[in-house]
């Protein structure tokens, strides 16, 4: 009986856990972000690390916003962008 409340209890925990989420969208995996879903820093892994949804050049996405590494951004928590602080790529300037 107790092992089964300690496994009962451990199954809950995870489920509670908190998980990435961008208001139902996917969140990518990869060099690019979804096209015509993805939104500008929602949260994305690349590499084996989360990271953001940005505009960016590096990686030949296109017109598509670009996963970078939170490790590789640079982030302004007094301006937000879509609820989060803003973020780009460290040296780049782009809107």
């Amino acid at each position: 009986m107790r092992f089964a409340l300690a496994i009962f209890s451990l199954a809950t925990l995870a489920l509670a856990a908190p998980s990435p989420q961008n208001a139902n969208r996917p969140v990518p995996t990869g060099n690019c972000c979804v096209a015509n879903t993805s939104l500008k820093q929602d949260v994305c892994f690349v590499n084996g690390q989360s990271g953001r949804c940005v505009p960016s050049a590096s990686r030949g996405c296109g017109g598509q916003l670009t996963c970078i590494e939170d490790s590789r951004l640079t982030c302004n928590q007094n301006q937000l962008e879509r609820g989060r602080p803003l973020c780009r790529l460290q040296g780049e300037n782009i809107p």
